[in-house]
């Protein structure tokens, strides 16, 4: 079994990291998955939720908030496709909680969703 694989985490409007990791979680339609170097190939839909990647570099642990999109692994290389990504590290959480404030007065699911993704990404750092 391999001991890294390499990870690249992409939003459609650009590649947001790319590099080699020991392993990613991250939530699917069936549920959370965690995916280690040698795992079974897999494709998935990525449902909106925090993506924590430990990586082999002196970077650590990158947590992101990930807004839907596709996950796909084999020959130890895995691909995150998201309609956009936020880095846990570059969310404002105080735009965040008053996001999440109006999305609730305002009866707006989707929002409320979205923030609360983006605050959940931020306590996962």
């Amino acid at each position: 079994m391999a001991a890294e694989l390499h990870v690249e985490l992409v939003a459609a409007d650009r590649q947001v990291w790319s590099g080699e990791a020991t392993l990613v979680v991250a939530r699917t339609t069936s549920g959370d998955i965690g995916v280690m170097p040698g795992h079974q190939p897999l494709l998935g839909v990525l449902e909106s939720g925090p993506v924590t990647i430990r990586t082999t570099s002196e970077v650590g642990t990158i947590v992101a908030a990930v807004h839907g999109g596709f996950i796909s692994f084999a020959d130890n290389k895995l691909s995150l496709l998201a309609e956009t990504v936020e880095m846990a590290d570059e969310i404002d959480v105080q735009r965040a909680e008053r996001a999440l404030e109006r999305a609730k007065s305002e009866a707006d699911a989707a929002a409320e969703r979205r923030a609360d993704v983006r605050l959940r990404a931020v306590a996962a750092r």
